[in-house]
């Protein structure tokens, strides 16, 4: 990677900085970061591994690359502290290594060698407050010297993509949220409908539907809008 390559970057921030107000779904969101990556700095293989919070303890697993070797786009999750990926987790700065065959904590080498992986530079994704939410993995087929502005550029693209990543998943919380909510006022209008129709109670309404709707195998929101629907056709 020479200077030159300097626009690239800047290009690849651009393109992820998109990425932050886009509709993209998070699993394209995380592609786009790899293989912008991977194209702009011409490294062989990038990849990203996000933090699982949904286990206790919690896991890192690998959920984007633009590799397409099978050995390496396995289902892998590692434990914090574990491997390469683990330590940058737990100790939030990046890591080289000049030989990944050689580093006791680069767990698959035999992976390394087959794919004709050399050199590494694994940088942590820092979200607000420096909080670690994954580790953006960089891998050369040559011997490679990362110097300090490939280092602090890599790193920009990696709190970009950080950025991304937590916007996307604040807008898909914001989406549920609302669906919900909106599922809540038609359950309700549904209800005052059933309360009239069959004098009964608004307890007595809500469990109606809620029978309905497991009798039907429809969701309460399908039950409440069909109520709704035979309200307006009379």
């Amino acid at each position: 990677m020479s200077s030159i390559d300097y626009n690239k970057y800047i290009k690849a921030l651009t393109d992820i900085s998109s990425a932050i107000t886009s509709d993209l779904y998070i699993e394209e969101i995380l592609k786009l970061i790899v293989m912008v990556t991977a194209k702009v700095t011409g490294l062989e293989i990038c990849s990203l591994w996000l933090v699982d919070n949904s286990t206790n303890p919690k896991k890192i697993r690998l959920k984007a690359t633009q590799a397409i070797d099978p050995d390496y786009v396995q289902d892998r999750s590692l434990d914090f502290n574990e491997g390469v990926v683990g330590y940058v987790v737990a100790n939030n700065k990046p890591l080289i290594l000049k030989e990944v065959i050689t580093e006791p904590r680069f767990k698959e080498k035999e992976m390394a060698k087959k794919l004709g992986l050399v050199s590494m530079l694994s940088v942590p994704l820092q979200a607000k407050k420096g909080e670690v939410i994954g580790v953006l993995n960089c891998f050369t087929s040559v011997p490679h010297d990362f110097t300090e502005p490939e280092i602090n550029l890599i790193t920009a693209v990696a709190n970009q993509a950080a950025v991304a990543i937590m916007n996307t998943e604040l807008m898909v919380k914001s989406k549920v949220i609302q669906e919900e909510l909106e599922t809540r006022k038609l359950v309700e209008k549904a209800k005052e409908i059933i309360m009239i129709r069959k004098n009964i109670s608004g307890n007595d309404a809500f469990r109606w539907i809620q029978k309905q709707s497991m009798n039907t195998r429809k969701s309460m929101r399908q039950v409440a809008e069909a109520i709704l629907l035979s309200e307006d056709l009379g």
